[in-house]
């Protein structure tokens, strides 16, 4: 079953400089029945003006990854990282133990448009730590690329968590179908165009709760950008 969320019902921010939809509750957005979905927490697709961005703050005991969807994020950190996140790149941060980071507009012309992505970690205290590859388009086209698991596998980013992430780019008649595990769910983010899922027309912004099927089928695809959680069945992160 899909439990589709249309991009239009999420959350809204837009403070002039930052202009952030919400998939899941976030800040002064809450929503009880969108808090999160098993490990997955926060989903924030922003869109930074130039030159603009967030300043040095901090977090703990989080797993945080970012991905750019178009312009260039710039990173900083307090285990002394410097970095500039581009279209294609997939930025993974352990707060662990705490870390202080900001995270601007790497241009002073062009906006920046990425996802900022939290997954519930599966323990506590651990050391901070960095990871950032570059994931290419041909990797990604027609097919799913695992970008984020437990263990790393296929030159993917580790995460501390049982959780897996694809990626996948598709246009035209490109289709590909993922299988999944009898007691696994899964949540689907189309990030760019529009592809059908399932049966389902899917637009940019658009997600949904999968639960109780064994494959995910991606046709149809229009310019689509798409990421694939699969996840244990819990339905609420424990904080």
């Amino acid at each position: 079953m899909l439990e589709i969320r249309r991009a239009s019902e999420r959350g809204h921010a837009n403070i002039g400089w930052l202009n952030s939809w919400h998939t899941f509750s976030f800040g002064r957005y809450y929503d009880k029945n969108q808090v999160g979905f098993s490990d997955l927490l926060v989903i924030n697709d922003d869109t930074v003006l130039p030159g603009q961005g967030f300043s040095t703050h901090g977090h703990r005991d989080m797993e945080i990854f970012s991905y750019v969807l178009e312009g260039a994020l710039e990173h900083k950190d307090s285990m002394g990282t410097g970095s500039v996140i581009r279209p294609g790149d997939v930025q993974m941060m352990s707060a662990g133990t705490g870390i202080t980071h900001s995270e601007y507009n790497h241009s002073k012309v062009d906006p920046v448009h990425f996802l900022q992505i939290w997954i519930v970690p599966d323990r506590e205290g651990v050391t901070p730590r960095y990871q950032q590859k570059n994931f290419a388009d041909d990797e990604k086209r027609g097919c799913l690329r695992l970008i984020i698991s437990p263990d790393g596998a296929d030159g993917s980013l580790s995460v501390y968590q049982d959780a897996r992430v694809w990626a996948g780019l598709f246009d035209g008649d490109q289709r590909t179908q993922q299988d999944l595990a009898p007691d696994r769910h899964a949540y689907l983010h189309v990030a760019h165009g529009e592809i059908t899922v399932n049966g389902n027309r899917l637009v940019a912004g658009d997600g949904a709760r999968i639960r109780n099927e064994q494959r995910i089928s991606f046709e149809q695809g229009n310019k689509a950008e798409v990421l694939l959680f699969d996840l244990r069945p819990n339905e609420v992160p424990e904080m």
